[in-house]
């Protein structure tokens, strides 16, 4: 039988209060008290987030306050940014290319619940996230689970991105929409 963590990464519904579960996204808690106090990105801070970010590139730089559920499934390609108060719900993967600028508080969710009332209140589901290389993803965006986003594209700030965004598109709005193609 799968524990709660392998239905949780397999995209089934889990039980989000499982005692495994818990204490892994604790441990990232502590992790992130410790960054998030620093305030700064200095060696320190860089140490803690490459343990708590195994699966992310050495070029990654996060401002400070940042916040995510476990870390480990926070994959990125090389010189991500990320500005502060961005919010990263990694119940499932999420894959993020080379060359992609997250403005200031920004969340990407793959958490997800139920639509069924009774279901809902045990239940928790999650869809991957996957955004491709040089993009810019505007401050205040939301991009939901289940969302891929092409290479080259440019969110504008404050959309809320529900569905796939073609690569080289840029997409404004709430729900955020393909407004032009970018060369």
């Amino acid at each position: 039988m799968p524990s709660e963590k392998e239905k949780m990464l397999a995209g089934e519904s889990y039980l989000s209060n499982d005692k495994q579960l818990v204490q892994e996204r604790l441990w990232a808690k502590k992790m992130l008290q410790q960054i998030n106090a620093e305030y700064i990105v200095n060696g320190k801070t860089r140490g803690l987030f490459k343990q708590l970010l195994p699966n992310a590139h050495k070029r990654l730089y996060i401002e400070p306050p940042f916040h995510c559920d476990y870390g480990y499934n926070i994959h990125t390609g090389e010189n991500v940014y990320f500005n502060l108060n961005c919010v990263v719900l990694d119940t499932m993967k999420i894959t993020i290319g080379n060359n992609v600028f997250f403005g200031p508080g920004v969340h990407i969710y793959t958490a997800s619940h139920p639509l069924d009332i009774l279901e809902r209140r045990t239940f928790e589901v999650s869809k991957p996230v996957t955004i491709g290389d040089d993009c810019w993803i505007g401050g205040n965006t939301v991009i939901c689970p289940g969302v891929t986003i092409g290479d080259g594209c440019t969110i504008g700030a404050g959309s809320v991105v529900t569905k796939m965004i073609p690569p080289h598109s840029l997409a404004v709005g709430n729900p955020a929409r393909v407004i032009r193609k970018l060369q």
